[in-house]
Order: C-alpha cells, then sequence, then structure tokens
C-alpha cells in the first residue's frame, strides 16, 4: 500500500469520518497542493489527500461537517466539487467529451482562418482584404467563446478568490488578441491576427486532452481489474435453497456454490469440493492451483474444474483483487505528479511573455506613440512570442517517436511516457510471460514410442486443463493421431484415467518432488511411469536484451511469484539478480524501496499481479498477451514473441528528449531574437505571425528526424 509522507499531523478529532468529493477543476501540481494545504486550515477538517489522476477529494473529517459544508469549503478555495455519491455523476468522462468537441471546433476553425490568412498575405488590398478579415472574425469569435471556456471559467475562477493560475495570462492573451483583432476589422485597419489567437487555443486543448485521456486510462485500468470478479454467486440459505445473489449484497459467512467455469465472487474458505483454480491475477502463473476443503480461495479466481462449496471470508472493497484495484489507483497518484518538461517551461514562460508585453504597452505610451500604436505593439509581442513552438516541442517529437515505434510493434499509449522511460535507470521484469513466453512446452516426449504418443494425444484431448492443451498442440504438430481408449475418466484435481486395450493408463498430477520445481505431469501405462515436465521457454531474445539494458545503463532485476528455486534458470540464463514468491503487494513494496535508493524504476511484466507495480513503475511496458488491466496500467505495449521492443523503446525514448531538447533551445533562441526586435517597434504584426509560423515549422522539421529512432 502507498505510503503518507511524515509529516506532523494535527490531534485526531473525536468520530471522524472520510468523504470523497469529485472536483473537475484540478489540473495541476498547485491545485493540489492549494486544496490539501488549505482544507485543513477549515474548522472540522483533519487532513485532504488529492487523486489528481481520478480528479478526487479524500477529505478526513469531523462527523459534524455534511457534504455541503465540505463543497462549501472547497468552493471558497475556488473549486467547484460534487459528492460521488450523486447519481448520474461522471465528471471525468463529461469533461473529456467537452475538451475534445473544444478541440475539434478550435482545428477546424483554426484551419480555415488560416486559408483566409493567406489571401491577406499575398497582397490583397481594400474590400477584398476587409471581406477577409471580416469572414475570419464570423469564424474566430464564436470559436473563442466555446474553445476557450475551459480556460476562461478556470481563470474567473482563480481570479474570484484573489489567485492566479497558469490559465490567467493564457486567457488575457487571447482576449486582448482577439478583441484588438476586432477593432482594427471594424476600424478598418490592415491587419487583424484571429488565426494566432485560435491557434493557441488550440495547441492548448491538444494538450489538455492529451493529459485528460492519459487520467481515463488509468481509471479504466482500475475498472477492467475490477471486472474479474464475477457479478453474483448461488447462495445455499439454511434450508439448502439456492438463490441467486448480487455481489454487493453478499456478506461474510454466506455459502456460495461455484460450479466449473465460474469466477468467484468474492474471498472464502472452501468448505466443499476438489478443484483447481486460476489465480494469475495474484501469482502471475497461469497453471491452476489446486484447492480443497479448508483452503483460502480470492474474488476473481476462475474455477476450471469441479464444483466447489465456499464460504463467504470477505466480500466487495474487502476483497483481495479490490485491494489490488486500490493499489493501482494510490500507485498511479505518484505518476500522475509527473510534470511534463514543456508545462514546466510554460509555468514562467507565459507570465514573463505577457509582463513584456505590458511593459512594451506602457513604455511606448509614456514615449508619446500614442493608444493605438502602444497596443499595435503589446499584440506584435504577444503574437511574436505565442507558444506555438514551446507547445510543439514535446507533442511533435512524441508523435513522430511513437509513429517509428508503432512500424516496429511497440505501441505507446500515452507520449509523455518516453520522457520517463528516458530517465529510468533500473529496469524491473516478471517472468511467465514477460521474459517467458508464457506458453508450457512439453519436454522429452521422444523418449516414449509412437503408441504412447497416439494414448497421450487421447487423453490430452479430453481436458482444457494449459498442461493438457499444451500437450495436444506439440502432438498434433508432430502429427500423431489419438488412440481409442474407453470412455475417459477426469478425476478434479488428479487427472485423466482410462483403458487402452484393457490395460489402465492415465495422464495425473506427479507425485515427485520434482513439481516444486518445475511444471510436469505423470504418464502411466501400465506399470510404467513417465514423468513429462515442461518448460517455459524464454523469449528468444531475453538475453540479448537485458545484456543491452545494461550496456545502455540499466540495473536489470527479475520479481516473480514464482518459488525461488524455479527461478534460479532463468537467472543463469539472463545473467540477472532474481528474487521470487512476491504478492502484488510484495513487488509494489520492492519497487518502493528501489526508488527511495533513488532509482527510477522501468516495470516490465504481463499478469493481473503486476498491475500495481505497473502504476507505480516511473515507466512501465507490458507484452501485447498481458491481461487486459496490465495493458491498460503500462505506459507501452509490444507485440511478437521477442523482447527486444524493451530496448528499442528505451533507445528511442531517449533520442526523443533528446530532440525536445534541441526544439526547446529553437524556440528559446527564436525567442531571444525576435523579442526584442517586436518591442523595439521593428516588427509588425503580419510579420510577427509569420515569423510565428516559422519557428513552429522548424520544431516539427527537428522533430521529423525521428522517424527512423526506433530502427
Amino acid at each position: 500500500m502507498a505510503t503518507r509522507a511524515l509529516l506532523p499531523e494535527p490531534a485526531p478529532l473525536a468520530e471522524t469520518r472520510e468523504s470523497l468529493l469529485a472536483v473537475p477543476g484540478i489540473h495541476c501540481a498547485g491545485c493540489i497542493s492549494k486544496i490539501e494545504n488549505g482544507l485543513p486550515k477549515v474548522n472540522g477538517i483533519e487532513s485532504a489527500r488529492v487523486n489528481m489522476g481520478a480528479r478526487r477529494v479524500a477529505i478526513r473529517h469531523d462527523a459534524a461537517l455534511s457534504p455541503p459544508d465540505l463543497k462549501a469549503a472547497l468552493a471558497r478555495l475556488g473549486f467547484e466539487a460534487e459528492a460521488l455519491a450523486d447519481p448520474g455523476l461522471d465528471v471525468a468522462a463529461a469533461e473529456n467529451r467537452a475538451l475534445l468537441r473544444a478541440l475539434a471546433v478550435a482545428g477546424f476553425a483554426a484551419m480555415n482562418i488560416m486559408l483566409l490568412s493567406v489571401s491577406i498575405w499575398s497582397g490583397a488590398e481594400g474590400a477584398t482584404r476587409q471581406m477577409f478579415h471580416w469572414l475570419s472574425a464570423l469564424i474566430a469569435l464564436p470559436t473563442v467563446a466555446y474553445a476557450g471556456e475551459p480556460f476562461f471559467r478556470s481563470a474567473w475562477a482563480a481570479l474570484r478568490q484573489g489567485r492566479t493560475n497558469m490559465d490567467v495570462p493564457i486567457s488575457i492573451g487571447v482576449l486582448l488578441t482577439t478583441s484588438m483583432s476586432l477593432f482594427e476589422t471594424i476600424s478598418g485597419g490592415a491587419h487583424a491576427w484571429f488565426d494566432g489567437a485560435v491557434m493557441l487555443l488550440f495547441f492548448l486543448l491538444a494538450g489538455r486532452c492529451l493529459d485528460s485521456m492519459m487520467r481515463g486510462r488509468a481509471r479504466a485500468g482500475v475498472a477492467a481489474l475490477l471486472k474479474q470478479t464475477a457479478p453474483g454467486a448461488l447462495v445455499l440459505d439454511e434450508a439448502g435453497q439456492s438463490r441467486w445473489s448480487e455481489a454487493d449484497v453478499l456478506r461474510p459467512g454466506m455459502r456460495m456454490l461455484v460450479a466449473a467455469g465460474e469466477r468467484l465472487a468474492a474471498d472464502g474458505r472452501v468448505l466443499m469440493g476438489d478443484s483447481s483454480l486460476d489465480i494469475s491475477f495474484l501469482t502471475g502463473e497461469s497453471t491452476p492451483v489446486r484447492v480443497q476443503a479448508g483452503d483460502v480461495v480470492q474474488a476473481g479466481a476462475l474455477n476450471v474444474a469441479g464444483p466447489l462449496t465456499v464460504e463467504v471470508t470477505a466480500a466487495g472493497a474487502d476483497t483481495v483483487i479490490a485491494d489490488i484495484a486500490r493499489l493501482m489507483e494510490e500507485a498511479g497518484q505518484s505518476k500522475s505528479h509527473y510534470v511534463r518538461l514543456a508545462d514546466r517551461a510554460a509555468r514562467w514562460y507565459a507570465p514573463c511573455v505577457h509582463l513584456l508585453a505590458a511593459l512594451s504597452f506602457i513604455g511606448w505610451t509614456v514615449g508619446g506613440a500614442g493608444v493605438h500604436q502602444s497596443l499595435l505593439i503589446a499584440v506584435a509581442v504577444l503574437l511574436i512570442t505565442c507558444p506555438c513552438a514551446l507547445g510543439l516541442a514535446v507533442p511533435v517529437a512524441q508523435v513522430v517517436a511513437c509513429g517509428a515505434l508503432m512500424r516496429q510493434g511497440v505501441l505507446v499509449k500515452d507520449g509523455s511516457a518516453l520522457e520517463r522511460l528516458a530517465e529510468t535507470t533500473e529496469a524491473v521484469f516478471d517472468k511467465t510471460g514477460t521474459l517467458t513466453l508464457g506458453r508450457p512446452v512439453p519436454r522429452h516426449l521422444d523418449r516414449l514410442d509412437g503408441e504412447d504418443h497416439s494414448i497421450l494425444l487421447a487423453l490430452a484431448q479430453a481436458s482444457r486443463h494449459p498442461l493438457s492443451v499444451a500437450l495436444r498442440q506439440a502432438l498434433e504438430a508432430e502429427g500423431v493421431r489419438p488412440a481409442t481408449l474407453d470412455p475417459i475418466r477426469e478425476v478434479p484435481g488428479e487427472g485423466l484415467f482410462a483403458n487402452h486395450r484393457g490395460v489402465p493408463v492415465s495422464l495425473a498430477r506427479p507425485r515427485s518432488l520434482i513439481t516444486l520445481f518445475e511444471l510436469a505431469s505423470e504418464y502411466r501405462h501400465g506399470a510404467d511411469v513417465h514423468l513429462l515436465p515442461f518448460t517455459d521457454a524464454l523469449r528468444p531474445d531475453a538475453a540479448e536484451t537485458l545484456a543491452a539494458l545494461r550496456a545502455a545503463g540499466l540495473q536489470t532485476l527479475i520479481a516473480s511469484g514464482d518459488q525461488p528455486e524455479a527461478l534460479e534458470e532463468i537467472a543463469r540464463a539472463t545473467g540477472t539478480t532474481a528474487i521470487g514468491r512476491l504478492r502484488p503487494a510484495d513487488k509494489l513494496a520492492l519497487l518502493d524501496r528501489i526508488k527511495a535508493q533513488g532509482q527510477k524504476v522501468l516495470m516490465v511484466g504481463d499478469g493481473l499481479n503486476d498491475g500495481p507495480a505497473l502504476a507505480a513503475g516511473h515507466a512501465s511496458i507490458a507484452p501485447a498477451s498481458a491481461s487486459d488491466a496490465s495493458q491498460l496500467a503500462a505506459d507501452i505495449v509490444f507485440l511478437g514473441d521477442r523482447l527486444a521492443p524493451v530496448a528499442i523503446a528505451l533507445r528511442a525514448a531517449r533520442r526523443t528528449i533528446r530532440v525536445v531538447k534541441q526544439n526547446f533551445a529553437l524556440a528559446i533562441c527564436y525567442n531571444i531574437l525576435a523579442v526584442p526586435l517586436a518591442i523595439a517597434g521593428k516588427v509588425t504584426p503580419l510579420v510577427a505571425a509569420v515569423a510565428m509560423s516559422l519557428s513552429s515549422l522548424i520544431v516539427i522539421l527537428n522533430a521529423l528526424r525521428l522517424k527512423d529512432s526506433a530502427k
């Protein structure tokens, strides 16, 4: 579980409770700081914790405070809030849809206004120029009002509380540029700059949409994990009658009937039955685990053999799978605090730009240039310093690099993941399904004759056990035909039994202790007994990939739920240290210890049990064969059986960051050269608009060098 910072806490309040509120206005680290520091100052509130990814605030408060009181406290800080229990509330989804609509409107308007501007730049004069200005105004005015609404609303909320945020200078720049353009159009002026205002909104909305989509994927990962549990179960009453009960009404002490092929709806203890369960969401291993009376079982486990009667010990939010979901959400919280390079630069860049524009206006007005001329110079400063090139520095490089990686079978879900990946210093790998292919392969079949092969195939075809499926596929690939057996009997948790020409044959659980260290089945043909070991083969380039990562400066480590003895061969083959017998919380704790040492962890895993660790890693990668929840929790997904995409992604990420830094340098150099000229009144608004577009074009051309970054 995530740990809280060791900060002095106020004395605990009597009869406290915790409430969750949705706060859609949380956009940055400053919002988090204001809420977490401001709410505890309110009488009756003990603490507040913000989850930026989910846009939620958990408030521990005196039981006497009601939700309206908490909403009022947040309103005094400048944030609107709603209780999560309110029916139909889906703040994040609604916000995402609104941002996408605003982005689409701004993009469409920007393209059309730029087309109209081309004619003006080409020398249109008189009535023709005025007509194009008015057409641009008719497009731009409603666009600015609609697409700029998220920024205007946020800026106004901050100003009402006597504070500022990044949306305040953005709103000033957009409104001033639009107002001056409208004034010039009405007065018959030669220039208007509607294109600059709308383009600025488009780029800003693109960045905000990317952030919203990233948070949505994090929420989807938790939702996909919770879907592993059954929606309900057959429950036995005291009279022995069964009835269907929804999962949310299950309580400890109830008895569930779980048929073969069903998932458990709650944690419990087996009362009757003997079966095998697929608990890969806990261990990451696909091999079912035998359970019988007295064994503890978990919600989400798939019953693959016989029926079970289970006494419920924990349900709903108290189950193990719910704990894993909470781990994923809390671990993802640390990632949501990550601020991209462009955001850090823009935090200081935009206020400085607007200060320069204001000083230019004051200076020229005092110097006798007149209000109109001073405003034109101020607008020229705003346009020539429009952070379009700065805004493109990161996303264009990310888009090009992501496209190059996609052609190599590497799917990057979030462009900012490349920045985090480039910063990693240690790589932690799961074993089964990550370093290995996750597909058991039978060994030593050549030690058996053809008749035994036919008997084995007939037995294997009668079961859906993963080892039986692997055996069937291997024998069918060799062209083996199944033998004719007497009716096959499957004993749950034991194996398959039949007769061949009057001789007993079986494919069953081995009785040898070797099963503690590797996968195996036991084949009996009369008095002859043969142990059939299975191996989960390493990915063909696993050792080379881990060596390449170490050569790139990363430390490597294997963290698995397997027994330590089962990891020895993998560790030797890859030249990597391995740690075994780790549960999901153990893996998360391991990552926390590594991060406490100053390392930035790349987590590579595939199972549901890896979900919290994938969410907690500085960057995370999963194979396409991973569970849905793990793919959603990971930043990057790679296709195929090779592990090389991990090293390829790291190399491309580092090249991308180099190009991003070059783009920042180009944008800064452009402003160092252009801003003094604009302040000196040597640049007209038209030249400023052209210069702004050229700076953006240079940044784009530099980013296009990443087309081959994945090779």
